[in-house]
């Protein structure tokens, strides 16, 4: 599965915004692939940041 896909799938099932820091943890992913999978999300409108340096699905 493609990181960002399973962040989107991360973040639907937390039901709450999540810190990359947290996205990573829950993925098993590393922290800097994490946040470039979130920039790309950010740039497709798939995510959206509530709150500073929180994201949760659109």
């Amino acid at each position: 599965m493609e990181t960002t896909e399973r962040i989107l799938q991360i973040l639907k099932s937390a039901g709450k915004p999540l810190k990359s820091s947290e996205i990573a943890q829950a993925g098993g992913l590393d922290k800097k692939e994490t946040d470039n999978a979130i920039k790309k999300l950010k740039k497709e409108e798939r995510i959206h940041s509530p709150k500073n340096c929180f994201y949760e699905p659109k």
